[in-house]
């Protein structure tokens, strides 16, 4: 079993209020949950352009979890209301 995370730092369009940002983060976490993965708002909650996505999945193989996650990342990165600005990755496995 192999448990991969996926951390992506991105930057909102025209957000001028929290309920603006919850308005555009609340779709995005919808569509990643599509992909078979958990999704969350992990970090800058209180920051109106600012979000922290925390993504987790489970896989049986490497190749597999990372294909997944590469999902997740290219779906982020092609909206149109929102900037990727970083991307963390790490993989554990059975000998972590």
């Amino acid at each position: 079993m192999y448990l991969g995370a996926l951390e992506l730092d991105v930057l909102l369009g025209d957000v001028r209020s929290l309920a603006d940002k919850r308005s555009t983060v609340e779709p995005v976490l919808s569509a990643l949950a599509r992909f078979g993965v958990s999704a969350a708002e992990t970090g800058e909650q209180s920051r109106f352009r600012r979000s922290l996505f925390g993504i987790a999945a489970v896989g049986s193989d490497v190749d597999g979890l990372h294909d997944k996650l590469d999902e997740c990342e290219r779906h982020v990165a092609e909206r149109h209301d929102l900037e990727l600005l970083a991307v963390r990755r790490r993989i554990f496995g059975p000998e972590d």
